[in-house]
C-alpha cells in the first residue's frame, strides 16, 4: 500500500530587514531634530546626542539606547503633567501635606493621611469631610490632598464654595450651565472649601447642589466646612435640601475632625517663640 505524503506546512514569509542608510553625524542630527519636532517628542530631541555620548560608553545596544531616549521623554512627559494638573486645579497657594503637622489633629494620625495621600478614597469616589473651626487646618488639608491627586495626574479643581455659586449663576443666565455642570462633574476630585462661611439663596443653594448629585456616589467632593452638619440648614436655607447635601457628602465619606485650637495661631507662636530662643 502507498503511503500518502504529508503536504508540506505552509511559512509565513520572512518581513525583509528595515533598509538603513549611512548618513553622518550632521545630517543624523538634523533627521533627529526634524522628526522630534514633527513628533513633538522635545526631550529626545535635546538628550539624543547626551544620550548617544553616555551610551557608547556603557556600550549599550542600539536596543538598550533607544530604550534610554524614550524612557527619558516618558519621563520628562510625566514631569510636566503632573505640573500642568496641579496649575489647572487652581489653588489659591501652595501647600504640602509633607508641612503639615497631624500631631496637633488627634483623629488625623499620620499613617491616615499616608492613606489618604495615594488617593485611593478619590478612585472609588468616596466623599472627604473637614470639619473644625477657623485656622485649624482644614484649607492646608484640602489643598494638600488635592495638590497630591493632581501630582499623581488626576483632574483636580479647588474652588470655594461662593465662587462655585457665582459661576454657577452666571452660567445658568448665560444658558450655559448644563457644560458648567458637566464639566465640573468630569473632575477627578473636586475640592470645595468654606462651605458654610456664607448663607446661600434658595437658587446658590439648588446650583451647588446639581453639582453635588452630578458626582454623587461616582467622583469625590473633597470639603472643608466650619460648621457642624446640624448648622448646615442655615446655609442651605431649605432644610430638606440641607439634609440631601449632607447624606450625599457623607456617604461612604472620610470625616476628620479638625478640632477647634487654631493651627495657624499656634504654628505663629512656635515660630516666634523658636527665633526668640
Amino acid at each position: 500500500m502507498n503511503a500518502t505524503a504529508a503536504a508540506p506546512t505552509p511559512t509565513a514569509p520572512t518581513a525583509p530587514s528595515p533598509a538603513v542608510t549611512p548618513v553622518s553625524e550632521t545630517a543624523a542630527e538634523a533627521a533627529i531634530a526634524a522628526a522630534c519636532r514633527s513628533l513633538m517628542l522635545p526631550t529626545i530631541r535635546e538628550q539624543a546626542g547626551p544620550l548617544a555620548q553616555a551610551a557608547a560608553r556603557e556600550r549599550l545596544t542600539h536596543q538598550g539606547y533607544l530604550a534610554e531616549v524614550l524612557t527619558a521623554e516618558c519621563d520628562d512627559r510625566d514631569a510636566r503633567r503632573r505640573i500642568r494638573r496641579v496649575k489647572e486645579a487652581k489653588f489659591p497657594r501652595t501647600k504640602s501635606l509633607a508641612d503639615f503637622d497631624t500631631t496637633a489633629i488627634p483623629e488625623l494620625p499620620a499613617a491616615t493621611l499616608a492613606q489618604l495621600a495615594t488617593g485611593a478614597w478619590i478612585d472609588a469616589g468616596e466623599p472627604l469631610v473637614l470639619l473644625g473651626d477657623s485656622g485649624t487646618g482644614k484649607t492646608h488639608l484640602l489643598i494638600g490632598l488635592g495638590t497630591a491627586a493632581a501630582e499623581q495626574g488626576r483632574r483636580v479643581r479647588y474652588v470655594t464654595t461662593a465662587a462655585l455659586v457665582n459661576e454657577l449663576a452666571e452660567a445658568a443666565d448665560a444658558k450655559q450651565l448644563s457644560r458648567v455642570v458637566a464639566r465640573y462633574g468630569r473632575l477627578d476630585l473636586l475640592c470645595l472649601d468654606e462651605l458654610g462661611y456664607v448663607n446661600l439663596d434658595a437658587r446658590g443653594a439648588e446650583l451647588l447642589f446639581q453639582v453635588i448629585t452630578e458626582r454623587e456616589e461616582r467622583a469625590s467632593i473633597a470639603c472643608a466646612s466650619n460648621a457642624p452638619f446640624s448648622e448646615w440648614g442655615a446655609t442651605f436655607t431649605d432644610p430638606r435640601l440641607a439634609a440631601a447635601v449632607v447624606d450625599r457628602l457623607t456617604f461612604n465619606a472620610h470625616i476628620i475632625n479638625t478640632g477647634t485650637s487654631s493651627y495657624r495661631l499656634r504654628t505663629t507662636r512656635s515660630q516666634k517663640g523658636a527665633a526668640t530662643t
